[in-house]
């Protein structure tokens, strides 16, 4: 069976036989665990890395008003934290969204795997840094795009993720997100979300519905993005 993990860091540099194996090795025992099932709070003391194979799970924070804000979310094939052991206690949450099967890599396990193997190492720095560069688009959609580009610069994202690993499937990619998560995620309200995506379905952007994302035209186009651009959803919601 396909590894995911694997699969992710194969796209960012070459690896051998025995890193392959190294890496399955690391993630053979998983457990499958229930949604909203956190795995870490925010306040606990950090622990081992968690790779998500099946599923899908997100960071999280709340605030003192009870509200949620979700900073992240986690598909399979990705790794948890690999340095948040420098920091002395979570200063996050991670919980499943889905069903998902989770390995748990211990903290000095991982660090071996690292320091023997070369290309994997230089493979999770990588992934560090797309996550990194990830962190940083959503910040800049938060602060500076429009609901309408916001919602839709996450389409893209989750979509591009998820053909990394193999999980695009005749332009459809499995979305488990309610349209509450969304909001969580994207400053918004729920109902607000429900008028964003049928507005990008509309102009032919997308099309979500029971679970699943279609992404209409993959290839950017100049017809699509002109009509988001002259909206006046669009304008309203700057």
């Amino acid at each position: 069976m396909a590894n995911p993990f694997v699969d992710k860091l194969r796209g960012f540099v070459d690896l051998g036989t025995a890193d392959i194996v190294g890496l399955e090795r690391a993630t053979h025992e998983a457990r499958v665990l229930p949604p909203k099932h956190d795995l870490i709070r925010e306040g606990d003391q950090p622990g081992p890395v968690f790779v998500v194979l099946d599923g899908w799970a997100c960071r999280y924070k709340i605030l003192p008003n009870g509200l949620r804000q979700v900073t992240a979310f986690l598909m399979p094939g990705d790794c948890c934290d690999l340095h948040i052991d420098m920091l002395a206690e979570m200063d996050h949450s991670i919980q499943t969204v889905t069903t998902a099967t989770v390995a748990t890599v211990s903290r000095t396990a991982m660090d071996d795997l690292m320091e023997t193997y070369p290309q994997i190492a230089r493979a999770m720095y990588i992934s560090q840094l797309v996550d990194e560069g990830a962190l940083r688009s959503w910040i800049v959609s938060m602060g500076r795009r429009s609901s309408t580009e916001r919602v839709a610069h996450l389409m893209c994202e989750l979509y591009l993720r998820a053909s990394g690993v193999g999980g695009v499937a005749d332009q459809t990619i499995t979305l488990p997100l309610s349209q509450v998560i969304l909001a969580d995620a994207l400053g918004m309200t729920a109902v607000h979300i429900n008028r964003v995506l049928r507005r990008l379905q509309t102009v032919g952007a997308m099309d979500l519905r029971r679970g699943n994302l279609v992404i209409l035209d993959p290839t950017p186009g100049e017809s699509i993005g002109g009509s988001l651009r002259q909206s006046p959803m669009n304008a309203g919601d700057v």
